[in-house]
């Protein structure tokens, strides 16, 4: 059994750069795509801590994009059916922890410290520097992605359980 998150994280980054696209030109595509996924990654392992975790999102499936379309104003039932396979692996509380950490540097920071016990973390030495400290080309790159504003109906959805998750006496992962 996968106990792979990339596809949940694919999907939920996808959803975020083309609810809030970025910056005109390819390089602050790929900037935007590069931060998403960071913000996306450090959610999801939050979110799915352990093998177990994941391989059970793997199994149920991570909800769609439906009330999320349908938050920001588009038809969840007009989503082109070429579209419509990705946007059934996007998390919903991902995407909003998501939106969360890109839009406050503070939080950024915190999560990112938060996986220090994390399974997915332990696996691999990831860099969450165009997250947690993005310079003059990334912020140019997603005007619209970094907006708390703009943002505030995605962050609104589940901002409270990232913060109860983030200030929690267990570290993620602890049981």
């Amino acid at each position: 059994m996968s106990v792979d998150l990339s596809g949940v994280i694919a999907a939920t980054a996808q959803w975020l750069v083309r609810a809030y696209p970025a910056a005109e030109g390819a390089m602050n595509a790929a900037l935007a795509e590069a931060q998403a996924r960071q913000a996306v990654t450090v959610a999801a392992w939050l979110r799915y801590p352990t093998a177990t975790d994941a391989a059970l999102v793997a199994m149920a499936g991570p909800g769609g994009s439906a009330r999320l379309d349908w938050l920001l104003g588009g038809d969840p039932r007009e989503v082109a059916e070429s579209d419509y396979a990705w946007r059934t692996w996007v998390d919903e509380v991902v995407a909003s922890w998501a939106a969360s950490l890109l839009t406050s540097p503070a939080l950024a920071n915190a999560a990112v410290a938060a996986l220090a016990g994390c399974e997915h973390a332990a696996a691999s030495a990831v860099d969450f520097r165009r997250l947690t400290t993005p310079d003059e080309y990334d912020r140019r790159a997603t005007p619209l992605l970094r907006h708390p504003d703009l943002m505030a109906p995605v962050i609104d959805l589940h901002r409270r359980q990232l913060l109860e998750r983030l200030h929690s006496d267990h570290p993620v992962g602890a049981v």
